[in-house]
């Protein structure tokens, strides 16, 4: 087993992300790994922008996706403000598109050696035991996936 030097905690600023990103840190500085903290802005979100401005309204979505990722940056130093874990080594990547892929995509960009994820997203369907998008990293991710679940 290879050492693990980096990790990526993706979360989807559910109300589950804030004992993630913790669970997250707390590994990342028991095995001496950097962080790289990921949140994805699903592309339908920003297609069904486009479409509303499609029917008159004053609605960018190029607007709506710098205003989404800067409420996320504001949201993540804000959950970041009281870790025990050091900003130099945390970095933080926002994209645009299919959350899976996406992640995917930061996984090989950055080197990643393991990822540390919610088993549901922003959707948190009870009856669902895993959501879409842990569902497709959980079978292609290139390395290891862990699913962390708080007591609640």
């Amino acid at each position: 087993m290879s050492r693990i030097k980096r990790m990526m905690v993706a979360i989807a600023f559910s109300k589950y992300s804030q004992s993630i990103l913790d669970y997250g840190l707390a590994l990342a500085d028991d095995l001496s790994a950097d962080v790289v903290v990921a949140n994805i802005i699903h592309s339908r979100d920003v297609e069904a922008v486009g479409r509303i401005e499609n029917m008159g309204y004053t609605v960018d979505p190029e607007d709506y996706v710098r205003g989404v990722k800067e409420e996320r940056r504001t949201q993540l130093a804000a959950m970041l403000k009281e870790a025990p874990f050091p900003a130099e080594r945390i970095k933080s990547i926002f994209k645009v598109g299919h959350p899976a892929d996406k992640l995917i995509e930061i996984i090989t960009a950055e080197g990643v050696d393991l990822v540390v994820m919610g088993p549901k997203g922003r959707t948190d369907l009870p009856h669902a035991l895993l959501g879409s998008v842990a569902q497709k990293l959980f079978r292609h991710s290139p390395i290891p996936v862990l699913s962390y679940r708080d007591k609640r």
